[in-house]
């Protein structure tokens, strides 16, 4: 009997607390309330500018190479010829004044740290590849809609794979993500 009451107690404070909760959209980028998180938001504004700027770049022959693509490859540290997704994000986010991430290898974006509970617009997403054992194609999510994530990837192509000719906006199923990293925060930034 004690149990049963319980139960009811915990429905009715679970019902009371969802109360105005169906208008609440967490994803949307301008309810924001505190100075801290409008910063926030603006950081990830400026980042998915920047990437979506970015969209149409192609590689010269179709080996990781051309003349922004290199530049993404040199920020990471990475000579021509690479895979270039990871290298991608790092360049976005040094262009904004991130002083980090710095990388070419697409694990090493979701360190337990940097993970997000949910996806964001400016989060950086991850797709595992079974064959390979680990994530494999990374890029940043540009909004939600519904089940799906539109995205900004590079060194993708018309088909989505992770092996492409530059950069495209993508539509993502939420299921193919494996991971979700956060490296958005006005302590993350240096300018």
């Amino acid at each position: 009997m004690a149990t049963t009451y319980v139960f009811v107690g915990i429905l009715c404070f679970a019902f009371a607390g969802s109360i105005g909760m169906s208008d609440l959209h967490l994803l949307r980028m301008d309810n924001i309330k505190s100075k801290s998180a409008q910063y926030n938001m603006d950081l990830r504004k400026a980042l998915l500018k920047r990437a979506a700027a970015e969209i149409g770049v192609r590689e010269k022959t179709g080996k990781n190479d051309g003349e922004r693509v290199e530049e993404y490859l040199a920020v990471a540290g990475l000579e021509k010829g690479a895979p270039y997704c990871s290298a991608f994000i790092s360049w976005l986010f040094k262009k904004e004044g991130f002083s980090q991430p710095r990388t070419g290898w697409s694990p090493a974006l979701f360190p337990v740290s940097r993970l997000a509970r949910s996806a964001l617009p400016g989060n950086i997403f991850g797709v595992y590849f079974p064959e390979l054992k680990r994530i494999a194609h990374v890029g940043i999510i540009e909004r939600i809609a519904g089940d799906w994530c539109i995205t900004i990837e590079a060194n993708t192509g018309l088909f989505g794979g992770r092996e492409g000719e530059g950069v495209f906006r993508k539509r993502r199923h939420r299921r193919m993500i494996y991971r979700v990293a956060d490296w958005v925060g006005p302590e993350r930034r240096v300018k």
